[in-house]
């Protein structure tokens, strides 16, 4: 797990759990189905099935900035921060996801975002609903949901940060902005979906 330091200049916000993509992209996954997510395998396909994709390969199959795909037979369904493997936290405040695009710092980013969440001039691309039964994990999704929490056999552990999020629909918004010189974010908010 990457955990952000907190600084004097920081004060005002709390600490953010920063989470690395291995190449691929980030992934939201409710903790109730964190076992149905399989992430990567050698293949690159399902074991026991010769042409269905690993759900690693249906992450990277979204195209947009973000996206929805189904999770297991249930319905459970997963949130893909796509388009890059930008370094990423939640920010539990905004209900959004903060992706480090470019920026000096993470005062900056963090102001940066600030800004680009309060401007109506913001551009925003749609990314469909997500339903989600409560709160969910933010994590790379080369990973299983089940090898989350357990050592890696050379040391470290696979990178996670808490959701806290409540059961809800949500509408599935992203845009990667410039907000000035030397930050450019990316944010993937989410909005209670009308019923």
């Amino acid at each position: 797990m990457i955990t952000s330091s907190s600084t004097a200049d920081d004060a005002s916000h709390p600490s953010l759990v920063w989470v690395e993509s291995m190449g691929g992209p980030l992934i939201v996954v409710p903790v109730s189905a964190l076992a149905s997510w399989g992430g990567c395998t050698e293949s690159g396909l399902i074991a026991g099935d010769a042409t269905a994709p690993d759900d690693y390969d249906r992450a990277c199959a979204v195209d947009d900035l973000a996206g929805v795909i189904l999770l297991d037979e249930n319905g459970a369904q997963a949130l893909v921060l796509a388009d890059e493997p930008a370094t990423s936290c939640y920010l539990p405040q905004h209900r959004a996801f903060l992706r480090w695009l470019a920026a000096d710092s993470e005062a900056g980013l963090r102001a940066a975002a600030d800004t680009a969440l309060a401007d109506p001039a913001t551009l925003w691309e749609e990314c469909g609903t997500w339903a989600s039964d409560g709160p969910a994990v933010l994590m790379d999704s080369a990973e299983a949901g089940s090898g989350l929490g357990i050592d890696y056999p050379g040391g470290g552990m696979p990178a996670e940060a808490s959701v806290p999020l409540p059961a809800g629909r949500w509408r599935v918004r992203a845009t990667q902005t410039k907000v000035d010189e030397e930050n450019w974010v990316g944010l993937v908010q989410l909005l209670p979906a009308e019923s």
